[in-house]
């Protein structure tokens, strides 16, 4: 049961780890911004797990087709993150390779890039993209809580904690305390 959550911390070498870095720093760190500290690490070991169960069920089927990769890294739980972001954006068109696509697309080419990063399982992405695009849906809203839920969350243990920590970006729960944390800024 542990490896429902701990795939993310598995790399195979540098490269993998390198652009699991890179994918983490850009896309779950303007997520986080969105949401906050304490809603991304509910998030994020909540797409892990979902993913990994998603993962887990289609494996023997796809795998009758195809070969298929195991779950390795945090590309999963990125690819969740991405479809949330642009399942949600109220931005209708985007720039990719210099091109007008719709947003919604975005994670889709995205989606096809990572199948070159080496050691990612394509079905595993896939599968964080489909629990990122259904909890952008509103098809997951009972790992919705209120922000209140979060401010208080952000007065209790490990968040404190990561508060403390020097050169770490604390994003607070509620929508009112991140506007006044980026306008003291």
């Amino acid at each position: 049961v542990h490896r429902l959550i701990t795939y993310i911390f598995v790399y195979e070498d540098l490269i993998s780890l390198t652009c699991g870095a890179v994918i983490i720093w850009y896309f779950a760190g303007s997520f986080e911004k969105n949401v906050g500290t304490v809603k991304h690490c509910i998030l994020t070991a909540t797409f892990s797990v979902l993913s990994a169960l998603l993962y887990l069920f289609l494996e023997p089927l796809v795998s009758r087709l195809l070969e298929v990769g195991d779950a390795k890294g945090f590309m999963p739980v990125a690819f969740a993150t991405l479809g949330v972001s642009t399942t949600r954006s109220r931005m209708k068109r985007t720039l990719v390779f210099g091109c007008r696509v719709p947003v919604v697309l975005v994670p889709w080419f995205g989606l096809c890039i990572a199948w070159f990063v080496p050691h990612s399982s394509l079905l595993g992405n896939l599968c964080g993209l489909l629990v990122g695009e259904a909890y952008g849906l509103g098809y997951c809203f009972c790992l919705d809580f209120p922000e209140s839920v979060g401010s208080k969350l952000d007065r209790v243990f490990p968040f404190t904690l990561l508060k403390r920590i020097p050169g770490l970006e604390y994003i607070p729960g509620s929508l009112a305390e991140r506007r006044a944390s980026e306008n003291s800024k």
